[in-house]
């Protein structure tokens, strides 16, 4: 009996939400693809599968992971740490299952794969037992600031990304000498990074964009957004060329 070759698990970047910002790679590879695995919170049909479903052939095969947990536990919490850590195994599991059956997997990953996603878990817990391949994808926070036409970087500028997560006094620390800035994790975090933007003497300069590239963007000084829940997709830009910019 001939051995069969392992399938490919292809990391597939969607971009930054607009399915035209999606790279032919991405395109061709999801086109193409015998299963098609995607991570959503549960009851909804997902991000990453909604950017993706125009170029899904409808005879692949589906592997929906719905999260276990999102943002109703703190992911710092040894339950948070326990659920998400058995989750991500599992995930890993099924699909090294479809690996060893020879088919090929794109598994759906926004923004970038390698930039704060969820397929660095399965990347860590795969790669050593079957062929991994990276698709790169136009992130997140570049089609906000372009959405904001925000250049963020000037000349030697430094860019520093921040998750919200971060205490207050850490967050203000590293943005009161940040050339350039970008907070990502905004959600419940918001208020905190608006104080530490405060503590820093940047608050005025920060911009808030709200669903950067897809449908209800929403884009406008950071101070004159009021207290209100914002979604997952937000971000915080802090552009830089204080005195760099070459008239």
């Amino acid at each position: 009996m001939s051995e069969v070759l392992s399938g490919t698990l292809f990391g597939v970047g969607l971009g930054p939400g607009d399915p035209e910002l999606m790279t032919l790679k991405a395109v061709r590879v999801l086109s193409a693809a015998p299963v098609v695995a995607h991570f959503r919170k549960s009851g909804r049909a997902g991000h990453a599968r909604t950017i993706a479903s125009a170029h899904i052939r409808e005879t692949a095969t589906e592997a929906a992971f719905d999260y276990p947990v999102t943002t109703e536990i703190d992911f710092r919490d040894e339950g948070y740490i326990s659920a998400i850590r058995e989750f991500y195994t599992a995930c890993a599991e099924t699909i090294a299952g479809h690996l060893a059956e020879g088919r090929d997997v794109a598994l759906l990953c926004e923004g970038d794969p390698f930039f704060y996603g969820s397929f660095l878990h399965m990347y860590d817990r795969i790669k050593a037992a079957h062929p991994v391949t990276v698709i790169p994808g136009i992130t997140g926070m570049s089609g906000c600031w372009t959405a904001a036409r925000a250049p963020i970087t000037y000349g030697d500028d430094i860019l520093t990304v921040l998750p919200g997560t971060l205490d207050r006094a850490v967050l203000a620390k590293h943005l009161e000498g940040a050339d350039a800035a970008v907070i990502m994790k905004v959600g419940h975090n918001l208020q905190k990074i608006k104080e530490a933007l405060k503590d820093a003497g940047r608050f005025n300069d920060a911009i808030y964009v709200e669903r950067g590239t897809m449908p209800g963007e929403r884009i406008v000084p950071l101070a004159d957004l009021g207290e209100c829940a914002v979604p997952y997709f937000s971000i915080v830009l802090l552009p830089g060329g204080r005195g760099r910019r070459i008239a």
